[in-house]
């Protein structure tokens, strides 16, 4: 069987990085094809120029066993290429079936007059294909993220695709929407069309992929079964074996309690929601989607407003009226959107570092001092292995996770003796979260209190000396984390008062 997409010898560079070095990929009629590795590896590069974002510097690339150049996203469209980016491009205030046809839209009239009963007929086909209940006329801001992502698969399946690259589709999906993607890729494959799946999931891979290729540092490493064990997989996507973290459950009961919130309100999202960390002490925070975790944590930096409550910062009540407050009483957040609410991606690693303790670097009250700037930057680099060319690196262009450790560096500059992990590991490589565990560990031993939130129960489990579930904006349990188990705690998740 001849593939519908082989790739040979691909290369690719960026100024001062070699991408891609000597790529091959290739990609089969009904098939979902895993590629895999560690932020950095190449992927989104090698799957940017199968959909013309990018130009390979050499190499060949075949569709249906013959050459082609891949000129421009267009071109990749006539192709049959389409690709469901992880960060959707779709236009809020258009209906659905606007969306999927935008400029391509049927005419009437001579050409003149768009036909919108056309336009919803076309989309509803679609829709009737994918055997999704959504009506075409709905509008995209109202959609979740799980039906918008349909919506995009239905606008690539409308160029007629043959292949479908899906980059990390499941990241902001529940288990129920994982189910219904997972049935529309199924159906997908059985019409005959290729699927690339991106994922750091392991479990995902392995319900939904029949092969997996490993790639590391630009270069291909090896393909095989998706029924390989993910230890294999993991030591060739790192090139070591990674070790397993060990847990050990410090005594933190006679340390100092660093933050004390106490009956903490805001309408139903947060409802009588009391807890401590002590000094040393890395407490997990588990529940569903919307159980209220978030919330609580956005309370607590002062990002929202509360209806009632307490929040105590080593032994002294503080007023939250801002992040601001939050930050002065040495409680730092790392938001679940590190992009949007973590970085200024625009800026630079040194100023990202520096940007929050900006107030500590000036002489005179007025002149940056630039020399200690650039000490501080260089240290923070160093003690928390930031990957970056230099310090001028634009933060944007550095991987997941070491962008998760740029701003774990700005808190730890600041000072911060109470950190608030959300979603520490999301869209980051498994090597990176073993790093990124690692540091959380290092944080506890120093004396740092750590608030983890966490949809990955067993990230909770590995990491949490005790774990607090929610559900429905209230604390329905508190759990040490090593009795806890995956069912105790989604017993506790799912129980309502």
């Amino acid at each position: 069987m001849t593939a519908l997409v082989s790739v040979q010898n691909l290369s690719k560079s960026f100024p001062g990085v070699r991408a891609l070095d000597g790529v091959r990929f290739d990609l089969m009629p009904g098939e979902v094809h895993a590629l895999m590795g560690e932020n950095g590896a190449g992927k989104s590069t090698l799957m940017k120029i199968l959909a013309g974002v990018y130009r390979k510097d050499s190499g060949e690339v075949l569709l249906d066993g013959k050459p082609v150049e891949i000129e421009s996203p267009a071109h990749a469209q006539s192709l049959a290429i389409g690709i469901i980016h992880q960060e959707l491009h779709l236009m809020a205030h258009l209906t659905a079936a606007q969306n999927i046809f935008l400029g391509r839209e049927p005419r009437k009239a001579g050409g003149l007059l768009l036909d919108e009963a056309q336009l919803n007929r076309d989309a509803q086909a679609l829709f009737d294909r994918l055997k999704l209940a959504l009506a075409p006329t709905t509008i995209i801001g109202e959609l979740t993220v799980a039906r918008q992502q349909m919506v995009e698969i239905a606008k690539a399946l409308s160029h007629k695709s043959r292949v479908l690259i899906m980059d990390e589709p499941t990241a902001a999906l529940n288990n129920a929407e994982i189910e219904e993607l997972f049935r529309i890729i199924r159906q997908l494959k059985a019409e005959g069309v290729g699927i690339v799946y991106i994922s750091h999931k392991m479990d995902e891979i392995q319900r939904i992929a029949d092969r997996i290729t490993v790639m590391r540092d630009g270069a291909y490493i090896a393909t095989v079964p998706s029924a390989t064990p993910m230890a294999e997989v993991i030591a060739m996507m790192v090139g070591r074996k990674l070790g397993a973290t060990e847990k050990q459950i410090p005594d933190t009961s006679a340390n100092e309690v660093l933050l004390d919130v106490r009956g903490l309100n805001r309408g139903r999202a947060i409802r009588d929601v009391s807890f401590t960390v002590r000094r040393g002490e890395i407490l997990g925070f588990a529940g569903l989607m919307g159980a209220g975790r978030t919330e609580v944590a956005r309370a607590v930096f002062g990002a929202d407003p509360i209806d009632s409550g307490e929040v105590w910062v080593g032994g002294k009540r503080i007023r939250l009226t801002s992040p601001e407050d939050a930050v002065q009483a040495g409680i730092g957040y790392l938001s679940e959107d590190r992009k949007h609410f973590g970085l200024a991606t625009g800026m630079d690693v040194e100023s990202n570092i520096t940007l929050p303790s900006l107030k500590r670097w000036l002489t005179w009250g007025v002149f940056l001092n630039q020399p200690a700037i650039r000490r501080i930057g260089e240290q923070m680099v160093e003690k928390l292995r930031i990957k970056t060319p230099s310090l001028t690196q634009i933060a944007k262009l550095l991987s997941g996770g070491n962008q998760q450790k740029v701003v774990i560096a700005k808190w730890l500059v600041q000072d911060c003796e109470v950190l608030i992990f959300d979603e520490p590991t999301r869209g980051i490589d498994v090597g990176a979260k073993s790093e990124i565990y690692k540091l959380l560990n290092e944080l506890a031993a120093q004396g740092r209190a750590i608030i983890v939130i966490s949809s990955e129960l067993p990230e909770v489990l590995l990491l949490s000396h005790r774990i607090v579930v929610m559900c429905e904006g209230r604390i329905t349990g508190e759990v040490r984390g090593d009795e806890a188990t995956q069912e105790s705690l989604m017993a506790l998740a799912t129980r309502r008062d």
